[in-house]
């Protein structure tokens, strides 16, 4: 039986994750006015989680929130570690959140609110590392124009995943598993909770991440590539490098790893390289 989530707090206590924690006027519920991070867990073991705590920070940074208490998610985190059934579920991902606190309170007195939980990978998203339907959708932006208005947040992983939740059921809507998002002029971008990365003539490529969230996973890749005899970097990639791509993936921590298989109703083919990079990025069942 796969374990509930747990969730702690920053003192390292533990919480039920059914009971009400935050207030219902907590900003990081009524406006979305809050950060977080998920980093990926596996047999007791979050191999990133300065990285994970790093980008965190920098997240609360772009929105003007109090500075993380690593501390305090080092203690939850161990709190987690400790009480969850790795033998039961040997795969995890964690979620560190902090919000702006109680919209009520003034800005003098609010206290941001801060938690950690951890959850088994589901069986979904198990499957889909062995493919994804993806569905080509418009952003309506460019993101050059992005990371040069502050106040959109580029780069921020930020509570407000509206729109990210909205491309994915559309795509599920239409028959696809997921989405990726194309600039206006064509430009690749990134999926709605996920990094695109092509085979582009025997090298990996993925978009330059101006005005992109700056992912874990494709840093992974780029620093492990050249021990691993692949090659990878970024570029600038358009709607027209998906005709000449060996194949394609979309990676985020949960997934770490999933090939393409079908992209706008049509066949996406698997690159040659696909075992080498899963061995690369360590997902489970690879070696």
């Amino acid at each position: 039986m796969t374990p509930v989530p747990l969730v702690a707090l920053l003192d390292g206590s533990l919480h039920d994750v059914t009971s009400m924690m935050v207030r219902p006027d907590d900003l990081g519920i009524v406006r979305g006015d809050g950060v977080f991070d998920v980093a990926h867990g596996y047999a007791g073991r979050f191999a990133n989680l300065d990285a994970n705590l790093e980008r965190l920070a920098n997240s609360a940074r772009i929105l003007s929130l109090p500075e993380p208490d690593a501390a305090g998610y080092r203690r939850a985190v161990a709190a987690l570690t400790d009480a969850w059934d790795w033998d039961a579920a040997p795969e995890t991902t964690l979620r560190m959140v902090l919000t702006r606190g109680p919209e009520t309170e003034s800005p003098e007195t609010r206290q941001p609110s801060a938690w950690a939980m951890i959850s088994a990978i589901s069986e979904r998203v198990v499957q889909e590392r062995e493919g994804v339907r993806v569905l080509v959708l418009d952003r309506g932006i460019e993101a050059e124009e992005t990371s040069e208005l502050p106040w959109l947040l580029p780069g921020a992983k930020s509570l407000s995943y509206g729109i990210n939740m909205a491309a994915k059921r559309w795509a599920a809507a239409h028959g696809a598993d997921d989405a990726l998002f194309v600039s206006p002029s064509g430009r690749l971008l990134e999926g709605p909770t996920s990094s695109l990365v092509l085979d582009i003539d025997g090298a990996l490529v993925t978009p330059t991440q101006d005005g992109l969230l700056r992912s874990l996973t494709i840093q992974a890749m780029i620093d492990g590539a050249p021990a691993a005899g692949l090659t990878a970097r970024f570029d600038v990639l358009n709607l027209a490098d998906l005709d000449r791509a060996r194949g394609g993936w979309l990676v985020s921590t949960g997934r770490i790893l999933a090939p393409i298989i079908e992209l706008d109703g049509k066949p996406f083919p698997i690159s040659p390289l696909h075992d080498q990079l899963a061995q690369l990025l360590e997902v489970p069942g690879s070696n």
